[in-house]
């Protein structure tokens, strides 16, 4: 008797187990079509805009260049590696365009370092990439407040043991219309012909 009430019990277990998958279950969804989760909306692109840093030559402002397309990178010259590569990349990409291309774009290498980076230095280390390529930098307030228009991250962070500190930083490439308004922002490692392609849509007044 036992035997027989044991089967009848996992037979209505079974027959509950079936009835739950053939109206309850819902199978997760994967691939495509899957829903995926809500995630919080991506802050807004940066605004990008005027502004007027020191020059070697002396006060230099953005809308100096209305007419040109402008290529902008934010750095500090004790950088050892990614400042140098990039303006190394933007350089190759002004050296290929035409005498008269050229003469439309302009290129400005902002310091983040204006502690160490002052226009003696400055005059030295941007035009030894590029003639075109001007440093600028300013007081720590003006710095701040023309990353925070273009949406660049940096932070002084001290090595310790007495070697220099060094400075973490959003390495893109800025890019600004004839209008004076931001038109691109492309990675630091861009190679010189994304750079030149770029350059030539907005010479030609495209995009």
């Amino acid at each position: 008797m036992q035997r027989k009430e044991l089967w009848i019990a996992m037979a209505l277990a079974l027959a509950g187990a079936l009835f739950w998958l053939a109206f309850f279950w819902e199978p997760a969804e994967t691939g495509v079509g899957a829903r995926a989760p809500i995630l919080a909306q991506a802050p807004t692109a940066p605004a990008g805009g005027d502004f007027v840093l020191r020059s070697p030559s002396g006060p230099l402002s953005l809308s100096g260049y209305r007419g040109k397309v402008v290529l902008i990178y934010f750095g500090y010259t004790y950088c050892p590696d990614v400042c140098p590569t990039s303006l190394a990349s933007i350089a190759q990409a002004l050296s290929a365009l035409t005498a008269a291309e050229l003469a439309q774009v302009g290129g400005l290498f902002i310091s983040l370092d204006p502690e160490r980076d002052t226009m003696e230095a400055l005059h030295a280390y941007a035009p030894f990439f590029h003639p075109a390529i001007i440093g600028m930098t300013g007081s720590p307030e003006q710095i701040a407040q023309v990353a925070r228009q273009y949406g660049v991250r940096y932070m002084k962070r001290n090595s310790g043991g007495g070697a220099p500190y060094t400075i973490d930083h959003s390495t893109s490439i800025y890019v600004v219309a004839r209008d004076g308004k931001l038109a691109a922002i492309l990675p630091g490692d861009s190679t010189p012909q994304s750079l030149v392609g770029t350059l030539r849509e907005l010479l030609a007044g495209a995009g």
